[in-house]
């Protein structure tokens, strides 16, 4: 009697698992990605923090299958405010940046706009080097655990919480390299926060999944150096955001 016991809270335990990482392996995943604007620009223009809203929100989602994961933006019309006397106007442009990834070959392929052209980006998957630590916290009804790394070159702080309900080595962006579901990213202290709205195990449908194409290649190095020399012509300003009088 002792041993039917055992094997069915053994089967039980198997169906609880089969349940939980069989659904998940086709779907699609909704990302918030919240902006802080106001610490993005330069301490003097005050002008232009009046005229913004201090958050800009918008989402991502993340298609993925078994071997597989494509991240990109959700279309949407871009973001434009306007002063109080109705004289100048800004626009605030999403970045249009396509991050995709396959597991087995260790292949990814970003797809990235920059000043109204399109950059193509193909190189291996990149292992961060998270440190792993004990903090854990409830985020959208997942268990989660906390990983961190600096990033020196592009000098940002990351912190990640990551749920194992979920197969390993999905996540939005870059940040695709932990042993489970990356639920949320916080950048900087809040400058910028990538957190799951919605998880959607299904089938995917045909066009939903594929290597991104098109697109002038170039090294990410030489990229982030475009980048660089683009913004500082700019006097600092993000490219992302257009004046209009």
């Amino acid at each position: 009697m002792k041993r039917i016991i055992i094997f069915l809270g053994i089967l039980v335990s198997l169906t609880a698992a089969h349940f939980v990482f069989g659904q998940s392996t086709e779907g699609v995943i909704t990302y918030e990605v919240k902006v802080n604007m106001h610490r993005r620009l330069p301490p003097d223009r005050q002008d232009m923090k009046n005229m913004l809203p201090e958050y800009n929100v918008h989402l991502d989602q993340l298609f993925f299958n078994t071997r597989e994961s494509l991240y990109q933006p959700v279309e949407e019309e871009d973001d434009e405010f306007a002063d109080e006397n109705g004289g100048m106007r800004m626009r605030f442009r999403r970045p249009n940046a396509v991050f995709y990834v396959n597991q087995e070959s260790s292949k990814r392929v970003m797809q990235q706009e920059f000043m109204g052209r399109k950059y193509l980006i193909e190189d291996s998957i990149r292992i961060m080097p998270w440190r792993f630590g004990s903090e854990v916290k409830t985020i959208k009804g997942y268990e989660c655990r906390q990983a961190s790394y600096y990033n020196e070159e592009r000098k940002q702080n990351i912190v990640a919480w990551y749920t194992t309900a979920v197969r390993s080595f999905i996540g939005p962006e870059n940040f695709n390299t932990l042993p489970g579901l990356v639920v949320q990213v916080e950048i900087n202290d809040g400058e910028r926060v990538i957190t799951l709205v919605k998880m959607e195990p299904r089938a995917l449908k045909k066009g939903e999944l594929k290597i991104p194409s098109g697109g002038t290649k170039i090294t990410e190095k030489d990229f982030r150096k475009m980048m660089e020399e683009q913004m500082q012509r700019m006097g600092g300003r993000d490219g992302n955001i257009i004046i209009r009088n």
